[in-house]
């Protein structure tokens, strides 16, 4: 586990997820507000079955990774952030959910960083994100990281955001 600091002095402990942990990050996307929820994956889900979850918590911890945020004072889980990579290991597409009553903390700014650090380390060239265009937040949040927004062929209601790392 990581003991990290939001910029709003928010103590987490964020570690990679398990199999084991399904029913916890059940729990949690049933706290995450709806609309948050759609603009993870990109649909109306009221609550994540195990067919939804088992991506999530089945991964081989490097092309695919996924983290857990717990408030440490708490232990409840307040953020998840998955990392996917492609075979070539060159791009990975990230996203993050955090519970609705962390919103505005600066616990998605810490999950994008941890999830960059993550990127850079395995030596990817680039992370990218697909949000809805209604998800204002997300993609603020992402520019003020250093992505770029770019539109997404065939779907107007997408917009893909890209950050790029300078070679080892």
């Amino acid at each position: 586990m990581t003991l990290m600091t939001t910029r709003d002095g928010t103590e987490l402990t964020v570690r990679a997820i398990y199999a084991e942990d399904e029913d916890a990050l059940a729990a949690f996307f049933d706290k995450v507000d709806a609309e948050d929820r759609r603009f993870r994956f990109l649909t109306a889900i009221k609550h994540l079955g195990h067919d939804q979850l088992q991506p999530l918590t089945h991964v081989d911890h490097w092309r695919t990774e996924s983290f857990l945020a717990f408030d440490a004072a708490t232990g409840e889980v307040v953020a998840s952030a998955m990392l996917a990579c492609d075979a070539r290991m060159d791009t990975g597409e990230i996203a993050v959910s955090v519970r609705s009553d962390y919103r505005g903390r600066g616990v998605g700014w810490t999950m994008l960083d941890l999830l960059a650090t993550e990127a850079e380390r395995r030596g990817l060239a680039r992370v990218i994100s697909i949000e809805d265009r209604d998800n204002h937040a997300a993609i603020e949040l992402e520019r003020e990281k250093g992505f770029e927004a770019h539109g997404v062929d065939g779907d107007p209601h997408l917009v893909m955001l890209e950050k790029r790392f300078e070679p080892a």
